[in-house]
């Protein structure tokens, strides 16, 4: 059996309700009071149901008729959303990008350069996931995402990806003051002798095909894994262990010298990257692309 409530029915329910009116509504609508009122009745008919009662000069949905406009409101609103995906996607405009952002970046740069964004572009829904190390390239790779932010070098060859470079990330080995080395901090030689004897921290790899990595401390024996940079910063500075922390990130426990930045005689500098495939073509990847490569990231 067809069923009697259409989209036109539902318009005609919505317009006659905001407008209190069936004339007002059949203004708006460009149509005749005639034409609004034979598919009010022909709906009620059908159902066996009154929608409207006049409350002197108004038009005042009854029980019944609200119940149909409440959900019928989410219907119209669903309705208008897959005509404007159709549209978006019938001129190039992707309906949704999938991003992976490194743990390292700085979040809140990324954030309001993707608010600007969004303000141009509303109707595209955004998905962030976090990726650590190879874990971007990896999504990247398997089209889990369209666009990695942030991933570390090198770039993988021969895998069909486009790598823009961004600002270049000043790691640096740190250690809580009330971790028991603390004070072999700045002795290079020193530190260095009792590396093996002192817990690292690290962000687990995100990868879940290619092969997973670590960088920094690797002569340490004993180890913490954690999911993300905010852990690790939690973690040394409880005095659980050491590790290399994006230097933005750590300045502030520098200064009140809560963590001591530790003297190993070189520099460990992430360069990282924004990336997509080659192949994909989307409208609104390449603007967020453009966004983002022009923003200091």
């Amino acid at each position: 059996m067809k069923n009697p409530i259409t989209i036109e029915a539902l318009t005609v329910l919505d317009a006659i309700d905001r407008r209190q009116s069936f004339a007002k509504a059949a203004e708006e609508l460009n149509k005749a009071t005639s034409a609004l009122s034979y598919v009010v009745q022909k709906l009620e008919e059908q159902l066996n149901i009154t929608l409207f009662e006049r409350q002197g000069r108004r038009s005042v949905l009854t029980h019944a008729g609200k119940v149909i406009l409440v959900d019928g409101r989410q219907i119209l609103q669903a309705t208008n959303q897959l005509a404007d995906k159709a549209k978006q996607v019938a001129t190039g405009w992707e309906t949704k990008i999938n991003i992976a952002i490194e743990s390292v970046i700085d979040k809140a740069l990324f954030f309001n350069v993707l608010s600007k964004f969004l303000l141009v572009h509303p109707s595209i829904e955004i998905d962030i996931r976090e990726s650590v190390l190879n874990g971007g390239w990896d999504a990247l790779e398997h089209d889990e995402v369209n666009l990695a932010v942030g991933v570390p070098s090198p770039v993988p060859l021969q895998k069909g990806f486009r790598a823009v470079p961004l600002q270049s990330i000043d790691m640096i080995p740190v250690i809580a003051s009330t971790h028991p080395k603390a004070h072999l901090a700045k002795n290079t030689t020193a530190f260095k002798a009792e590396l093996k004897n002192i817990r690292r921290i690290v962000t687990h790899d995100t990868a879940k095909i290619n092969v997973t990595r670590t960088v920094g401390l690797i002569e340490s024996q004993q180890t913490l894994y954690v999911q993300n940079i905010e852990q690790k910063i939690s973690a040394q500075l409880a005095g659980i262990g050491i590790g290399y922390l994006p230097r933005y990130r750590v300045e502030q426990y520098l200064k009140t010298g809560e963590l001591i930045e530790i003297n190993l005689g070189d520099r460990n500098i992430a360069d990282c990257f924004l990336a997509w495939k080659i192949g994909n073509k989307g409208k609104g990847l390449k603007a967020l692309t453009m966004f983002l490569s022009q923003s200091g990231l």
